[in-house]
């Protein structure tokens, strides 16, 4: 298993780009608003059902292959950091748009649930940081992979679930304010610049490739 200080290392990381809004926590907060709180912790459920996918895949061999492939691994690794960097300077030159629709149309616990789960599934933000990250952290000296992998995922979703959780009751509770303010979504989207930047640079010039044995 990882050490502390890993764990402790990764557990930052992960909240970091978990905080920074992006398909997942877009509709999770479209969904408090339009239809209160428990709208979104069932959203948030279904998208941490989706994040388990991530983790599955990974611990299949994803993450595996990447961790004994230098090639693999220093591929995926530049690409992840350059569709960061990308993702951050898209987010600190990005217009403002005109009033967000936050009158999403309203929807069955399953459907919320449902649409949830495929926002995280097909979410970049979750691939990349599983794909760009999440090899840095597993080390095949101290044990099998897969347990790895898992655990890390664990702690991707426990925080996932608190940190989008807080989306959900602070968004509900600001309903209409969300609606009005144009000035708050532009704060979040330099606040979520910055952090893709810095979370790519780390991803480019953390280590030349994979732990070895």
């Amino acid at each position: 298993m990882p050490p502390t200080s890993t764990l402790a290392i990764f557990s930052i990381a992960a909240l970091a780009l978990l905080l920074v809004p992006g398909p997942a926590v877009v509709y999770i907060v479209t969904r408090s608003v339009a239809q209160g709180r428990s709208a979104g912790l069932v959203s948030v459920a279904g998208v941490h059902t989706g994040s388990a996918v991530h983790v599955l895949a990974a611990a299949l061999g994803v993450s595996a292959v990447l961790a004994t492939s230098a090639t693999a691994f220093m591929v995926v690794k530049y690409l992840g950091a350059a569709y960061l960097v990308w993702l951050g300077l898209r987010k600190l030159f990005a217009r403002p748009d005109g009033e967000a629709d936050a009158q999403a149309p309203s929807a069955s616990r399953s459907r919320l649930f449902a649409e949830g789960f495929v926002v995280n599934v097909l979410n970049p933000k979750t691939a990349i940081f599983f794909l760009a990250f999440l090899p840095q952290f597993v080390d095949p000296a101290r044990g099998p992979v897969a347990p790895q992998i898992a655990l890390l995922g664990l702690i991707w979703i426990a925080l996932g679930m608190a940190s989008d959780g807080g989306y959900a009751f602070l968004s509900s509770a600001l309903a209409g304010r969300l609606r009005r303010s144009r000035t708050a979504a532009r704060r979040l989207d330099i606040a979520g610049g910055l952090v893709y930047l810095g979370l790519g640079a780390v991803a480019a010039f953390a280590g030349d490739g994979p732990r070895k044995v």
